[in-house]
């Protein structure tokens, strides 16, 4: 009980006095995470609009394929993208390995199952008068699917802070990819455990309430942009 109370007080006075560390790697976290839920988020929702509206073959197997795919191990993730940009990797030649770059592959072939999935869901739940309303209207393809995102914008929006807060949470592809090196991949998750691993409990205590804090910041901030 004393560690974890130790640990909030190590927590607030990190925040307070902006330790340089602390907020390096927060700001790492952040940068590395959007970027990630930025990239899934342009692939996912064009995909997710077409799985949803277009008829073919296989369809409905496809979405079971994407729906078992949101719990995929992320040291699973870990192991494909790194085997995919080590030296022996086909994409070797890129140096991509233990760099924030691969950290941001890592995630976003992590995060977008999750995104189109929900974008999927998020379109299913269109209102079928408006789609019939868009296709009585005469709308071309491109203007029906960006009619349909607008008018699920909401829950997609959802959907990306759900994926976001999967990205910046994250351990195991973090330390496998961009192997905790300090000052240049290493991020709260990873610094968390290397703590953990240390002993060094209200740390890791204070770096898991720094984490807890920004997913609530973007939560609220989510809510907000819905209010209006």
């Amino acid at each position: 009980m004393n560690e974890i109370v130790e640990g909030i007080f190590k927590a607030i006075e990190l925040i307070v006095t902006l330790d340089p560390e602390v907020i390096e790697i927060a700001t790492r976290s952040i940068a590395i995470s959007l970027t990630a839920t930025f990239i899934a988020a342009l692939l996912a929702i064009p995909i997710g609009a077409l799985i949803t509206f277009l008829e073919f073959r296989g369809r409905r197997s496809l979405i079971n394929v994407i729906q078992t795919l949101y719990a995929l191990p992320t040291v699973l993730v870990g192991l494909f993208v790194f085997m995919l940009i080590s030296r022996a990797g086909p994409l070797g030649f890129m140096r991509l390995l233990f760099t924030p770059t691969g950290m941001v592959i890592g995630q976003t072939l992590l995060i977008l199952p999750i995104l189109i999935g929900l974008t999927i869901s998020a379109l299913s739940g269109v209102d079928p008068t408006i789609r019939d309303t868009l296709q009585s209207l005469g709308a071309t393809k491109v203007q029906f699917l960006t009619s349909a995102v607008r008018e699920a914008r909401y829950a997609i929006m959802a959907a990306v802070v759900l994926g976001f807060g999967r990205a910046i949470s994250e351990v195991g592809a973090a330390i496998m990819i961009g192997g905790n090196i300090r000052g240049h991949t290493r991020v709260l998750t990873t610094a968390i455990s290397l703590e953990t691993s240390m002993g060094n409990l209200p740390v890791s205590i204070a770096l898991g309430i720094i984490l807890l804090l920004i997913a609530l910041v973007v939560n609220i901030l989510l809510a907000t942009v819905q209010h209006r």
